[in-house]
């Protein structure tokens, strides 16, 4: 009987090898497919933003946008990126210089897009200019699908600015914002928090707060302001709406450490029949008199003021948790006045609410 030759068959190492490159390919093809379609929906969304903002009024200029990140991100460069406008609400407008702004969706965040601004950046609020730089400089803004963003948080590293007054640094600061279009009277239409670290304030000139130092080691900020937001182009009919409407901004919480002063205090705020800030509060106080004394030394206090007040120091502290004299005073704000338990420390300039008739 006559036995037949089994049939040769293939190694089996590089029908896999082979079988796994296919599904590299594959997958490599897929993912440059979904990287070109989240760099063309990121130009796509920036160049409806543009639009919109154009529409409005504004000014938005860029050189030539170049897609980048591949393959870990999609990335979205526009240099020398300039926004312009706003001369409606501010008084000289609002101009923006970037000398690059990055727009960038990663993965598996495919919900949240990070607006990142490297190099020497330029603002100017009216007359006042600002020129500034950081190591780490990024807006994190929450993607929904058909509406527009209703917030997003800003973080910043090593922080240097110039300003009017001198240059100034920011170790870190980290800012929040979420807004409610729908909010009703007594809710939230604008929330706002804020927190940053190792202040170094401008040289203050003739020595002016000597005591509390040029750094202010760490400041904290937590508001709300209450709706409906009144709609309509100007703004200082919209506030006398909101005035009108019983609107108020809520200071949760307000803290400084700086020097040996350290703060915490609440408020209640509101405009008055001149839109004037106007309001109440209370102020939690260490180092009550060594502020004094920089108060008066500063010539916000006089001396006979801070005198008196320090004689009753004594009778108004009370020790914290850390066993630390505390003083917990009112606050109050008036006629653009800001008092301390009813001693005038500080005046404001007016607000400037730009006229109807200069905006159309």
């Amino acid at each position: 009987m006559e036995m037949k030759t089994p049939g040769r068959r293939r190694p089996l190492a590089p029908r896999i090898a082979l079988g796994v490159l296919v599904a590299l390919a594959a997958l490599g093809a897929g993912h440059a497919l979904l990287w070109r379609a989240m760099a063309a929906e990121i130009e796509q969304g920036f160049a409806t933003w543009v639009q919109v903002r154009r529409a409005q009024g504004w000014r938005v200029d860029h050189a030539a946008p170049v897609r980048a990140g591949y393959p870990l991100s999609a990335a979205l460069i526009l240099p020398n990126l300039r926004i312009e406008g706003g001369e409606a609400t501010l008084p000289g407008g609002f101009v923006l210089q970037a000398e690059r702004a990055v727009l960038r969706v990663a993965l598996p965040r495919l919900d949240r897009l990070r607006v990142e601004m490297p190099g020497a950046q330029r603002l100017r609020i009216g007359d006042d200019e600002y020129r500034f730089a950081a190591d780490t400089l990024v807006a994190l803004v929450p993607l929904e699908g058909g509406t527009p963003p209703r917030g997003g948080e800003v973080l910043a590293e090593r922080l240097r600015l110039s300003t009017p007054a001198g240059p100034m640094a920011v170790g870190s600061a980290r800012a929040t914002l979420d807004t409610s279009s729908t909010a009703t009277e007594g809710e939230a239409a604008l929330e706002v928090t804020a927190t940053a670290e190792e202040i170094d304030l401008p040289a203050a000139p003739g020595g002016r707060a000597a005591a509390f130092g040029r750094r202010i080691a760490a400041f904290g900020a937590e508001m709300a302001l209450s709706g409906p937001v009144p709609p309509g182009r100007f703004p200082v009919v919209r506030a006398e709406s909101w005035r009108d409407a019983g609107g108020t901004l809520e200071v949760k919480s307000l803290s400084l450490r700086w020097g040996p002063v350290g703060a915490t205090a609440a408020a209640t705020l509101a405009l008055d029949e001149g839109l004037q800030p106007m309001g109440a509060g209370s102020i939690r106080l260490t180092g009550a008199a060594e502020a004094l004394d920089a108060l008066a030394e500063a010539g916000l206090v006089g001396r006979r003021a801070a005198a008196t007040a320090r004689a009753i120091l004594p009778l108004m502290s009370r020790p914290n948790p850390a066993g630390q004299p505390e003083v917990e005073v009112p606050l109050t704000i008036e006629d653009r006045t800001l008092a301390v338990a009813r001693i005038p420390v500080l005046r404001f300039t007016p607000l400037a609410w730009p006229a109807p008739d200069r905006e159309r």
